[in-house]
């Protein structure tokens, strides 16, 4: 199949990942809430230590990836570490991975989403993505974990996939927010005997929590939280234990302690961010202004800072979170075309360039 006949469309319905957070807020009473301005920074005591250290409860080899908090300098030569417009085109040729590719997905995610059984075409959480990276010659295998549970349910889900799909062979993983963690947790804590992860890619993930959840999670408070998590529960049918882990709290207190890499395992990452404002009638122009005035740029969920593990790859820049795994607003992008600014990402290239970057590190 020629890549240029992958057409990348655009859902109108189903928000993904972190965006969905806001609907926790609609069971809560009103109540005052702080300007931001005057609140005080979450304690961020994992992430001032100097050096990678090994955490006593697990191997002496598993090695914590990031645990400096870097300085002004380093974290604007990162943001500069950008990647304009390498994947605006889908080029004439990939290599393709030694290893089976995981698509992992982010929090609310599925890998087939049917709504009306055979009647309506189902809608896929990587749009062409999959597509892509098999016409290209790699194996890909789709994870599909509890939409909203716990990063240890979603880890346990994520392995039994990959144990039941992989079948013995070893896998390079590559995640999409929320997806990231649960990798990260199955790799260092739960050690499946049938997994054998190559490389973790993780793109726009929060490794070091949103501000956008701890801000959401603070507004509700601890009086009305446990009633928001169950009406969540009962219209649902999912467990809610997702959101409170996405918090930097959570991440620099709990999760990233706890959880070190594993040496064997190569760890690559990449972010994102929104180029000025995001437009009026964005779904992101709230939880981008907040995020960024708390950790600076952002996707409109995930700040540039956040995203960073292992080797950091890059900031791809004018792009969202939702953009990320092909969920481009097509409206915007027409409208950009007839300015005479086409857009400068594509998705399914930027994937077929992951699958590419591994062949050539031999994975």
């Amino acid at each position: 199949m020629p890549m240029s006949s992958l057409v990348c469309r655009s859902p109108s319905v189903i928000s993904t990942s972190l965006l969905t957070l806001p609907l926790l807020r609609l069971a809560a009473p009103a109540r005052s809430v702080q300007p931001c301005a005057q609140r005080q920074p979450q304690p961020q005591q994992a992430r001032q230590a100097s050096g990678p250290v090994a955490v006593r409860r697990f191997s002496a080899s598993l090695t914590l990836s990031r645990k400096v908090a870097p300085t002004e300098a380093a974290h604007i030569n990162e943001v500069r570490k950008t990647i304009a417009d390498e994947f605006a085109l889908i080029k004439d040729a990939y290599q393709s991975p030694k290893h089976p590719v995981v698509l992992a997905h982010g929090l609310l995610g599925f890998a087939e989403l049917k709504l009306a059984g055979s009647y309506l075409p189902s809608i896929h959480y990587w749009r062409g993505i999959q597509e892509a990276l098999t016409a290209q010659g790699a194996e890909v295998i789709t994870a599909s974990v509890p939409p909203s549970g716990s990063i240890e349910k979603r880890a346990a889900k994520l392995a039994q996939d990959i144990e039941a799909q992989a079948q013995g062979k070893s896998v390079n993983v590559v995640a999409h927010s929320m997806g990231g963690l649960d990798a990260r947790y199955m790799i260092s804590q739960l050690r499946p005997k049938g997994v054998d992860v190559k490389s973790l890619v993780t793109i726009g993930t929060p490794h070091h929590g949103s501000a956008f959840a701890d801000y959401l999670i603070d507004e509700l408070g601890p009086d009305y939280l446990p009633q928001v998590y169950k009406a969540w529960e009962r219209v649902t049918g999912w467990e809610p234990s997702a959101f409170s882990q996405l918090t930097q709290k959570y991440m620099a207190e709990h999760f990233n302690p706890a959880t070190p890499d594993d040496p064997n395992v190569q760890y690559f990452s990449y972010g994102a961010m929104v180029n000025g404002k995001p437009p009026l009638l964005s779904m992101f122009r709230i939880s981008h202004k907040l995020i960024e005035e708390r950790e600076g740029p952002n996707d409109g969920l995930v700040s540039v800072e956040s995203s960073q593990w292992g080797t950091y790859k890059g900031t791809l820049t004018g792009v969202n979170h939702l953009d990320l795994i092909n969920w481009t607003n097509r409206i915007r992008s027409n409208l950009q075309k007839l300015m005479g600014h086409p857009p400068s990402f594509n998705a399914v290239a930027f994937y077929l360039g992951i699958g590419d970057m591994l062949a050539k590190e031999g994975l």
